[in-house]
């Protein structure tokens, strides 16, 4: 009798510190607050480009007015119905050399991107000018991809290598890092693509692909940060960068 009442006891203790366990957990993840800086990132220079709330910051790629995208729960959310000049947004700011870190979502064989050094006032689209991280649905895209087409590619010019992207809701981590002529795009915390802009291999493949028809591709120095607007629903938080001097 008295062994069965211990290990009632036992049994109750363990319950009772797995239950506390998982509450303590809820009450940390409730707590998690998105669109913030750590006082360490304030520190470090990292300022947030969306506060979570509008679209203080931003403006539509050529200056139209910015419809279609809506922010929810603190999430930036396109239209979902974009087109190759559909609803893109870019920053009012520009930037030469920093990190960028984001943190994206993707519906079902969707597609979208976002954009670095983009430059407003050549073209009619804003991947005319500005080099485009690719953001898609890799498992579920309906066509045959080609390789510089998955997400955290340079799209259209360097493949990304070891990428692995979580499911549809999961929210991946971004960082692109340029500085200098050197650029580096990270996914989900692995180095996925790395290059170095105007150098011969660079110049190869724009001469020799997607790009060649466009002169101004990838040309710019500094521009602006911006996200597409391109077919299907990409949600976006978290938007965060630090400039390097």
């Amino acid at each position: 009798m008295n062994c069965l009442f211990y290990k009632y006891l036992y049994m109750k203790r363990i319950v009772s510190v797995f239950v506390f366990i998982l509450i303590s957990f809820c009450v940390f993840a409730q707590n998690v607050q998105i669109n913030t800086l750590t006082e360490n990132e304030k520190k470090e220079g990292w300022r947030l480009l969306f506060n979570g709330k509008n679209f203080n910051g931003w403006k539509t790629f050529q200056g139209k007015e910015i419809t279609g995208w809506k922010v929810i729960d603190g999430v930036l959310n396109n239209s979902g119905i974009g087109s190759d000049h559909g609803g893109d947004i870019v920053t009012r700011e520009k930037f030469q050399n920093f990190e960028l870190y984001v943190e994206w979502k993707i519906a079902s064989q969707s597609n979208s991107g976002i954009f670095y050094h983009v430059n407003e006032k050549i073209g009619k689209a804003i991947y005319e000018t500005g080099p485009e991280y690719q953001l898609i649905d890799d498992k579920g895209w309906p066509t045959k991809l080609h390789d510089n087409q998955y997400s955290g590619a340079n799209y259209g010019m360097h493949a990304p290598k070891n990428a692995v992207v979580k499911n549809l809701d999961e929210w991946n981590q971004t960082r692109i890092v340029v500085d200098g002529t050197h650029v580096q795009h990270f996914l989900n915390g692995v180095k996925v693509v790395d290059y170095q802009l105007w150098d011969a291999d660079w110049k190869s493949r724009k001469e020799n692909g997607k790009w060649n028809d466009y002169p101004y591709y990838g040309m710019a120095k500094k521009g602006q940060i911006g996200l597409q607007d391109h077919g299907g629903l990409a949600q976006f938080r978290n938007i965060k960068l630090k400039e390097i001097k």
